[in-house]
């Protein structure tokens, strides 16, 4: 199997060890996106769908570079530091998969990085 990493500007630079994406095989894996604005580098912190969109748009970004769409997705993670925020992140989300959704779990935690609201991770197949 080839291992091939993925990366654009277009989308946030890691914050850690790891990369944006990862084809495995005609499997691409996703790292979990936050609201980082790429071409600044700025976290933007405020209303969780403000969040909710540019988490979606880096995903979209991360997408596109590698040839794919929303339309190739097949499973999201969602993260969220408040279960109570479901509703509002779920809109959003659900913009983008207008229809056949990908398979899914949304999740509450503790915290997240950097005190996000949102993070969520993808994998797509081509």
């Amino acid at each position: 199997m080839n291992k091939v990493i993925i990366k654009t500007e277009n989308a946030p630079a890691p914050i850690g060890p790891y990369n944006q994406a990862v084809w495995g095989g005609s499997t691409l894996y996703l790292s979990g996106q936050i609201a980082i604005d790429p071409s600044t580098g700025e976290l933007k912190m405020g209303d969780v769908e403000a969040e909710t969109r540019l988490v979606m748009k880096n995903i979209q970004a991360i997408l596109e570079h590698a040839g794919l769409t929303f339309a190739n997705v097949v499973k999201c993670s969602i993260f969220l530091s408040d279960m109570n925020n479901f509703s509002k992140v779920n809109a959003i989300y659900g913009e983008y998969f207008p229809s056949a959704a990908p398979a899914r779990e949304t999740v509450e935690v503790s915290k997240l990085p950097k005190g996000v609201n949102v993070e969520i991770s993808a994998i797509a197949v081509r």
